[in-house]
């Protein structure tokens, strides 16, 4: 079942991408595996190994996890098999336990945490800015004006490397208003690269629900679970 839905999802995003004019090699596809046990995520990965088998043309999944103590409690065991992203808020006192299984932060908003894994970080790291495109105080995220400073300032310490922007869609039945986010994001995106910050030129946005509208306002990397694995365990 796991392995017809990623199908299924790579289908809806090349579709996406397609009907966008872009090429659905230009879309990563990262595995949000929130309260998934982690034989099912192994599974998933499996699936992803054996469909790249039959495509070389395919990009290797990512997964990632929201919450510290599951990237802590799951990465042994997805260790080598997938690369590890955080994508859910980072607390200060967890920074040390996220950077030994994350190679990517993609929840970053503001400079005091960035200069604590700028500090900690060993090796070279790749962070998102997360940006509240939709204003809901229920999101996380810098209010977009503020975006570009905080971006600039990141990428300027070291260890460091802002590779784009994310944000999670508004909550809205209206596909316009949840597009106009996403263009929003891409705006930043498009004012940050050309203010100098050459190296971030992602943009992690849309999920499950909501791909298609994040495809064709230039996602590089949509985040899906349900689509994947089904309603989440509680």
């Amino acid at each position: 079942m796991i392995a017809e839905r990623l199908a299924d999802v790579r289908r809806r995003v090349a579709q996406a991408a397609l009907d966008a004019g872009r090429d659905p090699a230009d879309v990563r596809l990262l595995l949000a595996t929130k309260t998934q046990p982690v034989d099912v995520v192994r599974e998933a990965l499996a699936a992803d190994a054996r469909a790249r088998a039959k495509d070389p043309t395919l990009t290797a999944v990512l997964v990632g996890e929201n919450r510290v103590q599951e990237l802590v409690a799951k990465g042994p065991s997805l260790s080598g098999l997938a690369t590890l992203h955080l994508i859910g808020p980072l607390q200060s006192n967890k920074v040390n336990a996220a950077l030994r299984w994350a190679s990517c932060i993609e929840s970053v908003e503001s400079l005091d945490l960035a200069q604590r894994l700028s500090a900690r970080a060993t090796e070279p790291l790749d962070v998102y800015v997360q940006v509240n495109v939709s204003g809901e105080q229920s999101k996380h995220g810098v209010p977009p004006h503020e975006a570009v400073a905080l971006a600039r300032a990141v990428a300027a310490l070291p260890h460091l490397r802002v590779a784009g922007l994310m944000t999670v869609g508004a909550r809205s039945d209206d596909d316009g208003v949840v597009r106009a986010g996403y263009a929003l994001l891409r705006s930043l995106r498009d004012e940050l690269v050309a203010a100098g910050t050459q190296t971030a030129t992602e943009l992690s946005m849309g999920m499950s629900g909501d791909l298609e509208l994040a495809v064709a306002e230039g996602a590089t990397l949509v985040r899906v679970g349900s689509a994947v694995f089904g309603a989440r365990p509680t």
